[in-house]
């Protein structure tokens, strides 16, 4: 899933970027009425207005960095200590609390206004070596002694708190994984969400795991039944936490928002938590977000980390900012997402590139299906008249649409016979980009003179994916 370098093309192109700057006026005739709610300008923001959270992991020794707290209190209104809640770092000695480091990022995020989630109470890794030489019964108090004393010091002030994480083994199997909380009895995990419950009825109590993503796992699986069975005895649990740690060897599927459903169905609340995506695919990212928007009962988003310099895995390159602290294009496809654009207003006229300032043209007013567009010389005729419907289409002739001939950078946009499919659907943005509502990628033109040719590609804010009505 990692991305290729952009091609030189590429490159060249960005200098049209410059023409950007007038687009937020000459937008106002392209997309419909502003709702009650503009398009916000940050992903917390966005999210907010979705009723939906935008959080990140924060790290207690980067709160010195200026750059990492810039970018961290700007866009994000949720916040994960990444490892300052954790069993090691809480109870170092047995019985003995250290609350040092959590507080520091606790009290930066509600100082900077942001809700908090805690994680964890109960795991089989980052534990202290007290507790990992202990076992059997001394283990399981240690663990309910442990969660007693980590909620009650954050009583009333951690939004959900992630009881148990990772307990289930990967592979196929769809057993539990054998760590020594297991084998104290396999209801340590119930015992677990029984204690936290009564320790802070007020919080959101989630089991969190990875590679649960993918509907058709055997992890994912069992830990539907774990949950399903929790709810029909009773046992308190209020949400799901899916990591969606995306890679190659455990790459995003688009069942992912199946899986979603299905636990929501349950009647819990499901939560994206600790979200990387390798390469940052702008267009995974987008589907992720719209996956989040799609379940009533998602409750937000968390990213595992602020830029890629601060992510576990760096070499990946898997966040929304680079290195530097720059906005990378999975940053707008999300933010896009979150803004959920809206359809196209209707009406009839030509769409003129901000870059170019040529027109979407049907080349020779061909009316062949398969017809790739390009870019021309505005003028009045028919094969530049671009009708929008409110099912979101873009008509020409009357009965041709707009139409996505895949779902990839590059692949070709052109007309064909109207039939109702996401790939002849398009969201407009308040930047003035069009987005394909099956691929999440931009209307992009492939050049700036006449003959340049229409395709998909992956958001990047260039004015070459800026369209204005005219």
């Amino acid at each position: 899933m990692r991305t290729k370098a952009m091609p030189r093309s590429r490159i060249r192109r960005r200098a049209l970027v410059a023409g950007a700057l007038g687009v937020l006026t000459a937008t106002a005739a392209l997309v419909a009425p502003a709702p009650a709610a503009a398009a916000a300008s940050t992903l917390g923001a966005a999210a907010a207005q979705n009723g939906r959270y935008f959080g990140t992991a924060i790290a207690s020794g980067r709160l010195n960095d200026s750059t990492y707290t810039t970018i961290a209190n700007r866009e994000f209104n949720s916040v994960t200590a990444e490892n300052e809640m954790k069993i090691d770092a809480t109870e170092p000695q047995r019985g003995q609390f250290n609350f040092t480091a959590g507080d520091r990022v606790y009290n930066w995020a509600v100082q900077n206004g942001k809700q908090v989630r805690g994680h964890t109470l109960a795991w089989h890794s980052q534990q202290p070596g007290w507790m990992q030489s202990l076992s059997g019964s001394t283990l399981r108090q240690a663990m309910i002694n442990h969660i007693n004393g980590v909620m009650a010091h954050y009583k009333g002030k951690i939004v959900q708190w992630d009881v148990v994480n990772e307990a289930f083994a990967d592979g196929s199997s769809g057993a539990r994984r054998d760590s020594n909380l297991q084998r104290t009895g396999n209801d340590w995990i119930e015992v677990a969400f029984r204690t936290a419950r009564a320790a802070d009825p007020a919080a959101k109590l989630c089991y969190n795991d990875y590679n649960v993503e993918n509907w058709t796992w055997a992890k994912t699986q069992a830990m539907y039944a774990m949950v399903r069975d929790f709810k029909q005895r009773g046992v308190p649990i209020d949400c799901v936490g899916f990591q969606a740690h995306f890679n190659s060897g455990s790459p995003y599927n688009s069942n992912f928002r199946t899986t979603l459903q299905n636990f929501a169905a349950l009647g819990v609340d499901v939560a994206i938590t600790e979200l990387d995506i390798q390469g940052a695919s702008p267009t995974t990212y987008a589907n992720v977000t719209n996956d989040c928007l799609a379940v009533s009962r998602c409750l937000g988003i968390t990213v595992w980390g602020v830029r890629d310099t601060d992510s576990w895995r760096s070499e990946q390159t898997p966040l929304l900012f680079d290195g530097n602290g720059n906005k990378k294009p999975a940053y707008t496809s999300v933010l896009n997402a979150l803004n959920g654009g809206t359809t196209p207003n209707p009406g009839s006229g030509t769409i003129k590139g901000v870059g170019s300032g040529r027109c979407l043209d049907v080349p020779n007013s061909s009316t062949t299906d398969g017809t790739q567009i390009n870019l021309w010389d505005c003028h009045s005729g028919t094969n530049q008249q671009w009708t929008s419907t409110d099912a979101g289409e873009l008509k020409v002739y009357g009965n041709k649409c707009l139409d996505a001939a895949g779902t990839g950078n590059g692949a070709r946009v052109q007309i064909y016979n109207c039939w109702g499919g996401d790939n002849q659907k398009w969201r407009l943005n308040s930047d003035g980009s069009i987005v394909g509502v099956q691929s999440g990628l931009c209307l992009d033109a492939a050049g700036s003179g006449n003959g340049a040719p229409i395709q998909l590609y992956s958001c990047w804010n260039g004015s070459n994916q800026r369209w204005t009505r005219t």
